[in-house]
């Protein structure tokens, strides 16, 4: 793991996504090294030749967080990164982001795989309008390390019913989504009693680890490898369609709470057309 601190000038970036005004994040890479990460596309930006999840940039920032910038803002910590990361635990960036937070009146998200977030519980509760999202797309602990060095799966579901009994609001973000592989329905079916909110997202596979990806599935699961060229290689969005379908009927079915972003690059580019106008 190559490891470096670098100097920036705000922790704060104006946001593309959706449903956020400012993201922070507070390091350059990631040492969960998530097969399918979307993230590893900040390579063409950053110059590291280094393989994804084989770097981490430690993000210094000397300016505070302006908190009246953010002042009712949608902020996401973080999108590039996991800022609970393992160096999270010898550097203390994110609890440090944190505690300037404490006094903001934005609506915080925090997106993470790691029960390292628990170490904060003391900030967390502090902090008004927080929403914390652990991302599961399974419960076979297989498939899970052949995707990421994050927490476990069962580490996840128990750091969701932790922070849901300290009363902060949980959300566990099913991404991203594997056709025929993540059981959607197991997942809510284990965790409905502790979980606020679900986000829902499909696997998106594009760049170099497309090609990786489609590999692993002829190799480890050849009996749905012809369904993923189907998808993949020859854009049929059918079983999509289907799933987005049968997921938005189960939850309005069972009164659960939840948000589709299975159209995120549809979602994006609105947003991004929203923002010239104005």
């Amino acid at each position: 793991m190559v490891v470096k601190e670098i100097d920036v000038n705000d922790y704060l970036t104006k946001s593309n996504l959706p449903a956020s005004d400012y993201v922070i994040n507070p390091y350059v890479g990631c040492s969960h090294g998530c097969r399918y990460c979307y993230a590893s596309f900040m390579k063409r930006f950053t110059g590291h030749t280094e393989e994804w999840g084989e770097f981490i940039d430690i993000k210094r920032c000397d300016k505070k967080i302006d908190l009246d910038k953010i002042s009712h803002k949608n902020v996401f910590l973080s999108s590039v990164t996991d800022c609970y990361n393992k160096y999270e635990e010898e550097y203390s960036i994110t609890r440090n982001i944190l505690e300037q937070l404490i006094n903001s009146d934005c609506n915080l998200s925090i997106s993470t795989k790691s029960k390292l977030i628990l170490r904060d519980l003391d900030i967390l509760k502090k902090i008004k309008n927080l929403v914390v999202c652990m991302s599961i797309n399974t419960l076979d602990e297989k498939f899970r390390e052949d995707m990421d060095k994050a927490s476990s799966i069962k580490e996840r579901l128990e750091t969701l019913k932790t922070l849901h009994e300290n009363g902060i609001y949980t959300v566990l973000f099913m991404s991203p989504i594997f056709p025929y592989i993540t059981d959607w329905k197991e997942i809510i079916e284990v965790s409905k009693d502790y979980i606020d909110e679900y986000w829902f997202e499909n696997l998106n596979l594009r760049g170099s680890y497309k090609t990786d990806i489609l590999n692993y599935i002829k190799t480890n699961y050849k009996e749905y490898y012809n369904s993923y060229c189907d998808i993949y290689l020859k854009n049929n969005m059918n079983y999509w369609e289907d799933l987005a379908k049968k997921i938005n009927s189960y939850c309005d079915k069972n009164n659960i709470k939840y948000i589709n972003y299975f159209y995120h690059d549809k979602l994006v580019a609105k947003k991004k057309e929203s923002l010239r106008s104005e």
